[in-house]
């Protein structure tokens, strides 16, 4: 049964909780996991992605498929120093299972991305971090109000005290990155974060 409190005090309580949290089940959607969560309080650094994908709903863990090396890739980090670096996140915590069509994930619904912000605003209250990357799409629009990556990957935004570098998801099935503008906006985004990261000691020069 899901259990919200009025406050949370600390990033442990707020992630056992989180956990068990069956908001989306309960209010009948349909999901084939339960919540991801991963990331510990001294954590800088805030990734917002979409949802957790099958590979990632299994294991219980973030970023774990192909979309998960190919985003490592961008930012030249090795698996140990994402997971070190990056509080992991998403717009909802479940995977949300295949559309009808069989394609790629199912994308949740308006609703249910409002039941689940309630653990991003608590997250960000607890954490404060200083930098977050949103991943895809609908981590940007939730999150800055953008209807599309093509008006903010490859900028840097300010948001309640902390700078937000928008990614376009890595995912195979978008063709975003076929055109060569996009790519180059890639390239200047990837690059943006990694200078973020350095001015936050999270990353080694070139590493």
């Amino acid at each position: 049964m899901t259990r919200r409190r009025s406050s949370y005090r600390s990033l442990a309580s707020l992630q056992r909780d989180n956990r068990v949290c069956r908001a989306c089940a309960e209010a009948g959607y349909p999901l084939e996991s339960l919540p991801v969560v991963h990331g510990h309080a001294e954590q800088r650094a805030y990734l917002l992605g979409q949802a957790p994908g099958v590979v990632e709903g299994e294991e219980r863990r973030p970023w774990r498929g192909r979309a998960g090396r190919t985003l490592r890739r961008w930012l030249d980090l090795d698996e140990e120093q994402f997971y070190a670096t990056f509080y992991c996140a998403s717009v909802t915590r479940c995977y949300p299972g295949r559309p009808e069509t069989g394609r790629g994930d199912r994308t949740p619904t308006p609703r249910e991305q409002a039941l689940c912000a309630f653990w991003r605003e608590w997250e960000l209250r607890l954490l404060r971090p200083e930098l977050v990357v949103t991943v895809g799409g609908l981590a940007a629009r939730r999150l800055l109000g953008f209807g599309s990556i093509s008006e903010c990957v490859g900028a840097t935004f300010e948001l309640g005290g902390c700078r937000v570098v928008p990614l376009p998801h890595p995912s195979g099935a978008s063709g975003w990155l076929n055109d060569a503008a996009n790519r180059a906006r890639l390239d200047q985004a990837a690059a943006l974060v990694r200078r973020e990261l350095g001015r936050l000691g999270s990353m080694e020069p070139g590493g």
